[in-house]
């Protein structure tokens, strides 16, 4: 059974497969999700949209859409692959997303939610889970969200990340949507209080294991995004910190020479694969360090030519000190 007391949110065009990898070597035991993907795409496109390295576990595929047949499939067809839970986004605010009908304008249909978890747990054997905000516009009240959980359940539904602002639907970007509500956290703690019997991840504006260990005083698990993109390296003492594991940290030179590996066999998979694909995602892997500006420089302006390898993260490691601080900060 999956613990999900750190996970790393799913975020479009940055949790990619690649990305996943670099951070299952930095933490054992933190969740990681997909990027959203659509139901249309998984059973219409022609891309590998369920792809992933079987290092990834635990690993959950974020899908998006509101069609329960389809829906079901696409769990179907990801309990075959062998991913260990699927999730539905019922949080992204976008136009294209609402134009889908999915994403955070289904938290005004609780019971269409609740058919699409009754079916796709009829078709597939793993669990399904709920990514939320606490409301949407107007309906943003304690007893809407008090609603929307408690409809869901009903389906089996037993895990809900919740991320603790409300999204509005029309007037501010998705960008905006991620700074512009105010977080209310105690609105998750409430809801953990009255379902004590399910499990309850919050979301939402969360940068450090301080914060984090202390909203695991009050519900089940923490789910950090942007955070962790930007500062990779902070996953290091995740399996120490948050899991409580006795084991030594891995340093960043452990993680290049892996990840150098790994680049390699990417490119030589041919299909106009390059470093870039992988290290557009370590950019901030040696933040706080003495020449992590010249590493950061050196992967976007070399990393994308035609021909480079894995050679191009050793080059750009090697103007960088990791000695001279023992984590970022």
């Amino acid at each position: 059974m999956i613990s999900h007391k750190l996970s790393v949110a799913p975020m479009l065009d940055w949790t990619d497969r690649h990305c996943r990898y670099f951070y299952r070597l930095l933490s054992a035991n933190t969740v990681l999700y997909t990027e959203m993907v659509t139901t249309g795409a998984i059973i219409f496109g022609k891309g590998d949209y369920l792809g992933f390295n079987e290092e990834e576990h635990p690993v959950v595929l974020q899908l998006g859409g509101s069609d329960p047949q389809a829906m079901a499939e696409c769990a179907k067809r990801a309990a075959a692959l062998g991913y260990d839970e699927i999730n539905i986004n019922v949080g992204c605010p976008s136009d294209r997303v609402q134009n889908g009908r999915f994403g955070a304008c289904l938290m005004a249909e609780p019971a269409l939610v609740a058919e699409c978890v009754k079916q796709m747990k009829d078709a597939a054997d793993i669990p399904i889970t709920v990514k939320s905000r606490i409301g949407i516009d107007d309906q943003d009240s304690y007893e809407f969200l008090h609603e929307f959980i408690s409809t869901i359940e009903t389906s089996g539904c037993n895990h809900f990340i919740i991320h603790a602002r409300k999204a509005w639907l029309s007037g501010l970007s998705p960008k905006q949507n991620r700074d512009v509500p105010p977080l209310d956290y105690s609105r998750v703690y409430q809801i953990k209080q009255d379902f004590n019997h399910l499990e309850i991840s919050i979301n939402g504006g969360i940068k450090t294991f301080d914060e984090s260990l202390a909203h695991l005083n009050h519900i089940d698990g923490v789910m950090i995004g942007r955070e962790i993109y930007q500062n990779p390296y902070l996953l290091a003492q995740a399996d120490q910190v948050i899991y409580g594991q006795d084991k030594p940290l891995v340093s960043r030179a452990e993680v290049i020479e892996k990840m150098a590996v790994y680049i390699d066999k990417h490119v030589a998979g041919g299909n106009k694969a390059k470093a870039s694909h992988v290290t557009r995602h370590m950019l901030g892997l040696c933040n706080g360090l003495p020449g992590a500006k010249q590493f950061r420089r050196y992967l976007s302006e070399n990393a994308m030519l035609a021909g480079e390898t894995g050679d191009v993260l050793r080059r750009a490691f090697d103007l960088v000190n990791e000695d001279a601080v023992s984590i970022a900060s």
